[in-house]
């Protein structure tokens, strides 16, 4: 019958006048041609499908012409049970209510056919009228008309009723095609089509029949509810028998393919039937095919499971936990493929990590190297918290934590605290570790974190039991709580006995419930565990790791959690801490970032914080530095800090030697460490040379000024005047009688500048004022018979101080004169031509009083840091004295000592010797 050729009767409009004569009961069977042994009717519908329906715009001909409709009557005419109203077993409405359910719904067979079973010729018009169908059902507009025209209902029953595996091919052939469209889908699912579906799987073995079938099931789960619905009515088990069964290719690649599509938002339901049908164990050995997409199909599938707690066991048991972490470590290799493709990868390989026998597996199999790589890689930071969740199940294998530490983990998990994380995917409660079952809540979905949090801070002792930390209370459900009452200056700096100096929360209430716990809950929570070990400075009393735990506690936008001040506080009274404080300066670090509130991110310019945090991180500050101190000053200490600056390496001991002020207070201590066995002098030194650390001048400045202190507490000399308006009122000037229109005494002599212009004096006042004039004025020289006496490389504004002090002025303001404003340079300026003539002309004191005149107005209240350089520049000892004053003295700005720091640095260059010795001074009192 297929090979007949078409003949001008087979035209579209005799075919269609064919089928609606049958489909109106008029020769629905006819008379057979004896040559074809065909009926006009089977004649019409066999050109229907290999001609008019197969050809370009076949279809749309075929609908424009009517041609469904009367299709769809025929279909009931030769199957008589398809006249009625299909049965349905799912009541009305887009999707079974049974969906709504956790528990799969047992299916439910319909009942069976009351009509008469098709004739044989019957089965024929049926076979090509479902085959024409489905063809049809390929395109949208179709599809919608046969759903108005209610054919769904018609399939339904054929799909019941047929008993052929051609007929059952064709109707679940023309079901798929019809739920590509979600209005047709809903519809199907409300026919009861599903059940028939699931019965089909195991009535038939044709393998294109059981593909039609897998391939409707698959495009019926095109939503979660619908994906649900499939799930619960028992699709899956039968799907996973049959790949148990190592069908043929094709099958197997339908298989594959509804499988992981209903596996996607993996219900309980799926995830235990698929167990149940033993389709483990061909989804791991199908893992590794060499045809890609089964391959990649079976991939996504275990990695979907792993959505749900009670398979993951039986998944690592079938070895799923090798399969996963390898694709995944193939992915991330070179040339492998990008985020998008590596998601699910990295979630199914952090839930893995739930329980303890796929931790054991995955730590065997490289698996935390690979969880390292991913927290290491900046283009991963969307998975960074689920990584750290994953990390966190490896809490209590002390031979998989020592690994993480070895490659990197604290300095990690630090900079996840106030990085900048990605949203974390917060899994539901069928994800939970199945190494708890009794924690299982129905009545109440508890974040993942929050289940594993409260086991933890069981077993820690943070609480009593789990009544004491309800899901209430978690982030998901209340907001951050406020900060703790009793404010960290208040704590007590405990020994080294006793453990950190801890705020004591009322009576009866445990901490856990004290301390709200975010994202970074996980992170604080293994760096707790680190901290708690009996040498924990390795791995946590780095930079980095302090950096990010007390960037944690300042700049988080809510409470800091107080677990990470417990941290912080364990680790300042561990006698084992302290040399690591010492050699990684974080003392001083501590000092700088709660004590004074600069952090390396403000330096050098620094952001204003409010008065309140800074208060409060103040008293954090002091409170631990006061940990220190207890174990500086203990014997242990003192041996540990003597050992560092006698016999460390020249870095250890620069850091030893700033360190000390901060955490020493006994006189004894520190002055033989930095006074007699050389602590000041090495670190003096050490200004010049490359800084170790990026606040390295802000510490040193900051320590210098607290030695300082210690050296001389009592000392606190009044910082100069900031102007000239504010020195005491200037002395009557012996000068200015020489000046006027009738001088008096009347000027016996003259001096004449350079620039022509003449300035009166007196010989006798000038001759006894310095050395150099008694002999130019009063010895054997020509000038001292002249009356007008030249005096070369001298401008009128540097002459003007020397004229005033040669004729007795002291303090009569006229030094004043050539200092300029602040801001201004001073080298090449009047102000260093007026010195040098006071060199010159051996005047001391008029050389001392234009120093404190250029003291005065750049290094008072309105000169800046900047000035200090410029004044050290002048190149005068007591200038430089002074400079050094202005640093080291009490009340200055520490962000403004330091800056000063560096542009004395600068301006002394090469020649630091001069530098040196005036810090040194001014810190031992001279």
């Amino acid at each position: 019958m297929a090979s007949a050729k078409p003949t001008p009767t087979d035209s579209l409009s005799s075919c269609l006048a064919q089928l609606t004569a049958a489909a109106a009961g008029e020769g629905l069977g006819g008379t057979k041609d004896t040559a074809t042994n065909e009926t006009p009717l089977g004649r019409a519908l066999l050109a229907l499908r290999t001609h008019h329906v197969k050809a370009a715009g076949g279809i749309e001909r075929f609908r424009a012409r009517g041609g469904l409709h009367p299709l769809l009557v025929l279909l009931r005419r030769a199957c008589p049970a398809a006249a009625g109203p299909a049965p349905s077993l799912a009541g009305p409405g887009p999707a079974p209510s049974s969906i709504q359910s956790d528990d799969p719904a047992p299916s439910t067979d319909p009942a069976p056919s009351t009509g008469p079973a098709p004739s044989s010729a019957s089965l024929s018009t049926l076979d090509l009228a479902l085959s024409i169908l489905a063809d049809c059902c390929t395109e949208r507009a179709c599809r919608t008309e046969v759903r108005r025209l209610g054919g769904i209902p018609s399939l339904v029953t054929i799909l019941m009723c047929g008993k052929t595996d051609s007929i059952q091919n064709r109707a679940a052939r023309a079901l798929g095609n019809l739920a590509m469209d979600t209005e047709s889908c809903a519809h199907i699912h409300s026919a009861g089509a599903v059940p028939l579906l699931i019965k089909s799987l195991t009535a038939y073995q044709d393998s294109p029949c059981l593909q039609s079938v897998i391939r409707a099931l698959r495009n019926l789960a095109n939503s979660p509810q619908h994906r649900l619905a499939v799930a619960q009515q028992g699709a899956v088990r039968p799907l996973a028998e049959l790949l148990a069964a190592a069908p043929d290719p094709a099958l197997t690649l339908a298989l594959l393919r509804a499988l992981l599509e209903l596996s996607r938002d993996c219900s309980r339901a799926c995830a235990e039937q698929l167990s149940l049908g033993g389709g483990l164990g061909p989804l791991v050995s199908l893992a590794s095919h060499p045809k890609g997409t089964v391959r990649e199909s079976a991939v996504l599938i275990l990695a979907n499971l792993c959505a749900q707690g009670l398979v993951r066991p039986a998944l690592g048991n079938a070895g799923g936990v090798e399969v996963l972490l390898g694709e995944l470590q193939q992915r991330r290799g070179p040339g492998g493929a990008g985020p998008a493709s590596q998601q699910p990868l990295v979630r199914a390989v952090c839930l893995l990590c739930q329980e303890a026998i796929n931790r054991a597996r995955l730590r065997d199999a490289g698996g935390l190297e690979l969880l390292m790589g991913l927290l290491r890689d900046p283009h991963a930071s969307a998975w960074h918290p689920c990584v750290v969740a994953a990390l966190e199940g490896f809490l209590y294998d002390t031979g998989a934590l020592g690994q993480l530490q070895a490659l990197g983990l604290a300095p990690l998990l630090a900079g996840q605290l106030c990085g900048k994380l990605g949203d974390e995917e917060e899994e539901g409660k069928e994800a939970a570790s199945w190494d708890f079952p009794e924690e299982r809540t129905p009545e109440r979905v508890e974040a993942r974190s929050f289940r594993s949090l409260r086991s933890r801070l069981i077993s820690e002792g943070y609480a009593a039991g789990r009544e004491d930390i309800s899901p209430d209370r978690s982030p998901e459900r209340c907001p951050r709580p406020p900060p703790p009452p009793a404010p960290p200056e208040q704590a007590q700096a405990a020994s080294p006995a006793r453990g950190p100096a801890l705020v004591q929360t009322p009576r009866g209430r445990s901490p856990a419930t004290e301390e709200s716990w975010g994202r970074e809950g996980p992170a604080l929570l293994l760096l707790s565990h680190f901290s708690q070990a009996p040498d924990p400075s390795a791995a946590l009393v780095t930079g980095p790791v302090l950096g990010g735990l007390l960037a944690y506690v300042t700049k988080a936008p809510g409470p800091p959690s107080p677990l990470a001040l417990r941290i912080l506080a364990r680790l300042t009274c561990n006698p084992a801490c302290l040399e690591a404080f010492v050699r990684s300066y974080g003392a001083a670090l501590l000092r700088a970032w709660l004590v004074l509130g600069v952090a390396p991110d403000d330096w050098p310019t620094l952001c204003a914080r409010p008065p309140g945090q800074r208060s409060q991180h103040r008293g954090l500050g002091e409170m631990l530095l006061r940990n220190l101190t207890v174990q500086a000053e203990s014997p242990f200490g003192v041996g540990a800090l003597t050992h560092l600056l006698l016999s460390g390496s020249p870095e250890d001991r620069v850091a030893c030697a700033l360190t000390l002020p901060f955490i020493c207070q006994k006189p004894s201590l520190w002055r033989r460490l930095l006074l007699d066995q050389g602590g000041l002098r090495l670190l003096l030194s050490a200004l010049t040379r490359p800084a170790p650390h990026p606040l390295f001048l802000f510490f040193a400045a900051d320590s210098l000024s607290c030695l300082h202190s210690l050296v001389s507490p009592t000392v606190s000399p009044a910082p100069p005047p900031a102007s000239p308006l504010d020195i005491d009122p200037p002395s009557p000037c012996r000068y200015e009688p020489l000046l006027g229109p009738a001088p008096s005494p009347a000027p016996d002599l003259h001096f004449l500048l350079d620039s022509g212009l003449r300035l009166p004096a007196q010989r006798a006042a000038s001759s006894t004022a310095s050395p150099f004039f008694q002999a130019l004025l009063a010895g054997s020289f020509a000038e001292a018979q002249m009356d007008l006496v030249p005096l070369r490389d001298l401008s009128p504004s540097a002459a003007w101080p020397v004229m005033h002090h040669l004729h007795g002025c002291r303090g009569c303001g006229a030094a004043l004169g050539p200092i300029p404003p602040p801001g201004q340079p001073l080298l090449g300026s009047e102000a260093e031509e007026a010195l040098e003539a006071a060199d010159r002309f051996l005047l001391p004191g008029l050389e001392e009083e234009l120093e404190e005149a250029v003291g005065r107005i750049h290094l008072g209240s309105q000169g800046g840091p900047e000035s200090v350089g410029e004044v050290f520049r002048l190149g005068r000892p007591r200038l430089a004295a002074h400079c050094a004053r202005w640093i080291l003295g009490p009340g200055q700005c520490p962000r403004k000592r330091a800056l000063a720091l560096v542009g004395l640095l600068e301006a002394a260059g090469e020649e630091a010797g001069p530098l040196t010795e005036a810090l040194l001074a001014v810190v031992m009192g001279v």
